[in-house]
């Protein structure tokens, strides 16, 4: 798997504004910003991503994935950082 990979995964299954994946083919770093964040907590969206990837957690296709998730508001607010 490489970073347009795992890209192309999340934007399938959740809606995003900005979305950038880095990673060195097993540890990655994602910066996702989705209005389908808004409302819920960290740990609510965090769910939310991990459930685009179905069961590649589990089977170690995606070893770690390290993510900043925001809200558009929250994303222009920052600077989009």
């Amino acid at each position: 798997m490489n970073s347009q990979d795992l890209q192309s995964i999340i934007a399938a299954g959740l809606p995003c504004d900005h979305l950038e994946v880095t990673g060195d083919g097993r540890h990655w770093y994602a910066t996702i910003v989705s209005s389908a964040f808004e409302g819920l907590r960290t740990l609510q969206r965090q769910r939310r991503v991990y459930a685009t990837l179905g069961n590649r957690i589990q089977t170690d296709e995606v070893h770690a994935l390290e993510m900043k998730t925001y809200t558009p508001a929250e994303w222009a607010a920052n600077g989009a950082k």
